[in-house]
């Protein structure tokens, strides 16, 4: 009772001087611009820790050891997928991302998309907005959920009341500060989230060599000992199924491949080439240490406390980093680093609320008001913040009224899927094949979620992941529609 006390007490003390950072930073918020993009100034470190804040949030805290910890090594394979994704993202997508947005002035995801093809702007901004904004307004709802969820299970509190706390925490400053204001929030999550996954694997390991009487006196006699599935590279799959562990572990470097919108953001907001640089390096790193740290609290998680369901192991395995950090550190410490996991929750929710508002005012609302469009820079902000605190109300009124997390977490499904691999495909051919043109976006975009919200609907995702499916699927559509359906020509 005393360690939750404790735990409560610095995690109010730590969000509270993250709001007022957050509100802080708003008060450079000018013009609309700034609200949505930061006016495409970012440093190239902000830029890097907020991306990989926004990026992995509560999966390298939470979901990635608990697989670890589930499943043992097979999970290898997830981690390779995900880095191989983030590794080619800064690598091929930041800068460019960043040099394109500049010369099209372009201050959201899709009016990149729709500058880059001018013959359909109009038609691509709804389309492919309307997606973005159905699918991430669940997707906020979900992140309510997660709160509410991790709210209850550490301190016994209300999930619903739970959920009001999170939206409480991230809503007053993503409203007042828009882009800025989450993206230097993100900066403070991103340091205290990989200080966690370097200080956690050592102190771990410290603990087991010190403690003879655990499950297991080390990660490799624990992952013998929990079984033949956990020392294996394919879980003790065998014949064709191996192939499908292997790719449906690999599968999530496509939803990288610059198809997450809130993660592109970052990337067309960074400065210059020379900050991008930076970013690239900075991102490359924290992704590196911070995939080998949540994979060895998971396994180091096994050791300590033995397999799911047995006497001593857990009965949740998404709070593996959590019960290891209580046991490895001082109360006081592991709350700190506690505090991080639940703030990185944060760091998705209120971002994907930016994005899904910025979205909505830029290339729904805008275009089909002349009368937004004529507005001085201090109403249209002004309307942004309103909107923005209209889509938090609304989405929270909806994880409340869903009150558990099957329906709103299996759109989170749709969102990597059907988002992130789509998405990938108009992105990166927007940047590297000049043929692709505004009609084959349109039909890139339409084929890939429909295949997805098909594909998961008839059962077939536990066949092969979407995750995969999805992104060559769109990829064959936008190859097929580019030469099929030839472009308009442009009115000169």
């Amino acid at each position: 009772m005393e360690n939750q006390v404790m735990i409560l007490v610095i995690m109010a003390v730590y969000i509270t001087g993250l709001m007022l950072w957050g509100v802080y930073q708003g008060r450079r918020v000018k013009t609309e611009q700034d609200y949505a993009i930061a006016g495409r100034k970012l440093p190239g470190w902000v830029a890097a820790l907020s991306e990989r804040a926004t990026g992995e949030s509560s999966w390298a805290l939470l979901g990635l050891p608990g697989a670890a910890y589930a499943f043992g090594l097979t999970e290898i394979w997830t981690a390779v997928g995900c880095v191989a994704g983030i590794v080619t993202a800064w690598v091929l997508l930041a800068w460019r991302l960043s040099d394109r947005a500049d010369r099209l002035d372009a201050s959201t995801f899709t009016s990149f998309i729709a500058k880059s093809h001018p013959a359909q702007t109009r038609w691509i901004r709804m389309v492919a907005s309307s997606a973005i904004v159905f699918f991430f307004f669940f997707y906020v709802g979900a992140q309510f959920l997660g709160g509410g969820k991790i709210l209850y299970t550490l301190f016994g509190i209300d999930p619903l009341t739970g959920m009001i706390i999170t939206a409480v925490v991230i809503i007053p400053y993503t409203i007042y500060g828009g882009f800025r204001s989450v993206v230097y929030t993100d900066v403070v999550q991103a340091i205290i989230m990989i200080i966690a996954l370097i200080v956690g694997p050592i102190m771990g390991l410290i603990y087991l060599s010190q403690n003879p009487d655990l499950f297991a006196p080390s990660v490799s006699m624990a992952l013998k000992l929990a079984g033949p599935s956990f020392t294996s590279l394919t879980g003790a799959a065998s014949g064709f199924s191996i192939g499908i562990v292997i790719v449906g572990g690999f599968s999530w470097f496509f939803g990288y491949l610059g198809g997450q919108p809130q993660l592109s953001t970052r990337f067309m907001a960074i400065r210059n080439r020379k900050q991008a640089k930076y970013a690239r390096n900075i991102g490359i790193g924290w992704t590196l240490i911070a995939y080998v740290g949540a994979l060895s609290i998971g396994w180091i998680g096994l050791a300590i406390f033995g397999p799911e369901g047995s006497v001593n192991g857990l009965t949740d395995r998404e709070f593996v980093m959590p019960m290891v950090l209580l046991t490895v550190f001082p109360t006081p410490i592991a709350a700190i680093l506690i505090t991080g996991a639940i703030a990185a929750m944060i760091s998705t929710a209120d971002s994907l609320l930016i994005l899904s508002s910025t979205e909505l005012t830029e290339n729904l609302l805008k275009p089909a008001s002349k009368k937004m469009q004529n507005i001085s820079n201090k109403h249209q902000l002004f309307i942004s913040r309103v909107i923005t605190a209209l889509l938090a109300v609304i989405a929270l009124t909806l994880a409340l009224i869903s009150g558990d997390n099957t329906f709103i977490f299996s759109l989170v499904s749709y969102v990597w899927a059907g988002i992130g691999g789509t998405f990938s495909v108009v992105v990166l051919l927007t940047l590297f094949w000049k043929k692709y043109h505004g009609r084959a976006v349109l039909a890139t975009i339409v084929t890939g979620i429909a295949f997805t919200i098909i594909w998961i609907n008839t059962g077939m995702e536990k066949v092969i992941t979407s995750r995969l499916l999805t992104f060559f699927v769109a990829l064959a559509a936008a190859i097929i529609t580019t030469y099929v359906w030839p472009a308009p020509k442009l009115n000169k």
